[in-house]
């Protein structure tokens, strides 16, 4: 009625669909009746057809009609759609173990979460998928919970649709939609331009909205190797192809939420794992640039990364308090000494924010290194242990995010 003939259903006060419609002619005519009678007339078939569809398929229920997916190809490269529900069930029991979600409930919604689709009803109405599973899966005597996951599974479904309700409806969702992307990533079918035959940037998007939405504690690389363990040998293991493509869409979700694009890149250039901190994350860069020690820093450390770089410096290397000679070097590494557990325990709280700010307490002690310190020095020893001074610096301030992304210089 909406689509089509662009009516406008009626409903009750409590919400209730009412056996009424209403439509809009422009032309006033003094009997609206013959323009009433043909509507009806237009309506009243697809009504009967829906209803004689939903009553035959009624007679099949939803398990059964599961076996004949066997017969529906989903890919020339991917098997039947029989074949995908089996690695959507595979991925939504390991997602649900790592949630402490029902894994009983989400495999069993897995399972029949694309039975509607041998339906005659979704057959004539398409766009009913996992609608009309819902309502035959509560005919057929299936709990509430998988009822409902059944229909909330495709959300979202496109640009601001709304998440999936319930837990159980929320990991078949993501079961489903990461299927899809690790199976077309893992075949080579990749977005080109503006063609997206297989809606992967949708699906991506549905990922990381569900992800940082819904704060699941679920790594990114961790669902991924979920995703790609599900299709065993068939497919290659695209696993940092689709990351890469993961974390792009993500900046631009993060755009449109109102971050800045030198924040989002000192964040996402990190490729953050734990997608439902990063908003935590950006709101403390954002605090962060507030700071008046914020420019020296990160221009600071934007200095030390190149420095390390050009050096070849491998992280990790230890100071060696012997080799320290000048003053502003012991002072640094006091320092370094006194902020870097203080940084470490506001990550653990997931007080980014004061993490970052704590930084700010270093920025007289690097100002005085630079200024009175040669880091290339001559004894190749020296040099070494100012560079491990540097090293350890820069991964203390690059915690949260790469802070030298702040950088105008």
């Amino acid at each position: 009625m909406r689509t089509n003939q662009k009516y406008f259903p009626l409903f009750d006060r409590a919400g209730r669909l009412l056996p009424k419609f209403l439509i809009v002619s422009n032309m006033e005519i003094a009997d609206p009746g013959f323009i009433v009678d043909g509507n009806q007339r237009v309506v009243r078939p697809r009504l009967a057809d829906a209803r004689f569809f939903y009553e035959q398929d009624k007679r099949t229920r939803l398990a059964d009609r599961a076996a004949g997916l066997d017969s529906v190809v989903y890919h020339a490269k991917l098997g039947t759609q029989a074949a995908r529900v089996e690695r959507v069930r595979a991925i939504a029991r390991a997602i649900a173990a790592e949630l402490g979600a029902d894994v009983g409930a989400c495999d069993r919604a897995a399972m029949l979460a694309k039975a509607d689709l041998l339906s005659a009803m979704v057959g004539e109405f398409p766009e009913l998928q996992g609608v009309m599973g819902g309502y035959y899966a509560r005919h057929d005597g299936e709990t509430e919970a998988v009822a409902a996951a059944i229909i909330e599974h495709y959300q979202p479904r496109f640009a601001g649709d709304a998440l999936a309700a319930s837990e159980i409806g929320l990991v078949v969702a993501l079961a489903d939609k990461i299927e899809t992307l690790a199976g077309m990533f893992g075949i080579a079918q990749l977005p080109t331009g503006d063609k997206d035959p297989f809606a992967l940037r949708r699906h991506a998007l549905g990922v990381i909205r569900m992800l940082i939405e819904r704060e699941l504690g679920l790594p990114l690389e961790r669902l991924l190797a979920i995703a790609f363990d599900a299709f065993g040998n068939s497919v290659s293991d695209a696993r940092a192809a689709l990351e890469a493509f993961i974390h792009e869409r993500l900046s631009g979700y993060l755009r449109e939420r109102g971050f800045s694009p030198q924040e989002i890149d000192a964040v996402v250039s990190q490729r953050p794992q734990q997608l439902a901190l990063v908003p935590a994350r950006l709101e403390a860069v954002r605090g962060f640039s507030a700071l008046p020690e914020s420019a020296s820093l990160a221009g600071a450390n934007k200095r030390i990364g190149n420095i390390l770089r050009k050096a070849g410096t491998t992280p990790g290397a230890n100071v060696d308090p012997h080799l320290l000679a000048e003053d502003a070097e012991f002072a640094l590494v006091a320092r370094v000494d006194e902020l870097a557990p203080i940084v470490e325990r506001r990550i653990a709280a997931g007080e980014f924010g004061a993490a970052l700010a704590a930084l700010a307490g270093a920025r007289a002690s690097v100002d005085r290194f630079f200024e009175d310190v040669m880091v290339m020095a001559d004894d190749e020893r020296v040099r070494a242990n100012r560079l491990a001074i540097l090293s350890r610096l820069h991964a203390m301030m690059n915690q949260v995010a790469d802070i030298s992304k702040l950088s105008a210089g």
